[in-house]
């Protein structure tokens, strides 16, 4: 180790342990960005982008790309990602993989050194990792739900209202597929 760490308060170790840990995770997993969103297939209609403004539901089931690349610019990934992971986890049906999709969400969301740590409350923790002596399809239920709420109260509100999210809307063109619009179609 460099001597000149040697001498810095303990907190500062452990918070650039932490950044390591961190930027190792950017490295290892595709680059989100607000790009992804914006060309080919994955660009949204106008209709959609507005859509996403109904509710949360309605931006995880089709505008993830972007929403992602919004907790991305935030710092805050972690919390798709595990949401994603457990619902994964949720439709493993053979129990040797339980045991080891569970061990791994755990160790990279759960645990208090994890490298993606998510924001949940101790208690919610300790029956996380109590189910685990067990693991169940629903073991990290408790704590999905808490990741999910704070997303729909808390990143869900803030996306509406940043920058990513008007771009894209200022961007975005109206859906080319035929509408329902009697005032539009010619009468022959």
């Amino acid at each position: 180790m460099c001597k000149g760490l040697v001498s810095l308060p303990a907190c500062c170790l452990e918070r650039a342990k932490e950044l390591k840990a961190r930027l190792g995770i950017l490295l290892q997993k595709p680059i989100w960005t607000l790009s992804c969103c914006k060309i080919g297939k994955n660009k949204p209609t106008l209709e959609e982008c507005l859509k996403w403004k109904e509710s949360f539901e309605k931006l995880l089931s089709n505008g993830l790309c972007a929403f992602t690349a919004f907790l991305v610019s935030e710092f805050s990934e972690e919390n798709i990602a595990f949401y994603f992971a457990c619902e994964d986890y949720r439709r493993t049906k053979c129990p040797t993989k339980l045991l080891t999709k569970a061990q791994k969400i755990y160790t990279e969301f759960i645990s208090s050194e994890a490298p993606r740590e998510v924001n949940i409350d101790h208690e919610t923790r300790d029956i996380t990792k109590a189910n685990l002596q067990d693991p169940s399809p629903s073991c990290f239920d408790q704590a999905q739900h808490r990741i999910y709420m704070l997303m729909a109260k808390d990143c869900y509100p803030r996306f509406l209202h940043s920058p990513v999210y008007r771009d894209l809307l200022c961007q975005a063109k109206p859906s080319t597929k035929p509408t329902n619009l009697p005032h539009l179609v010619k009468k022959v």
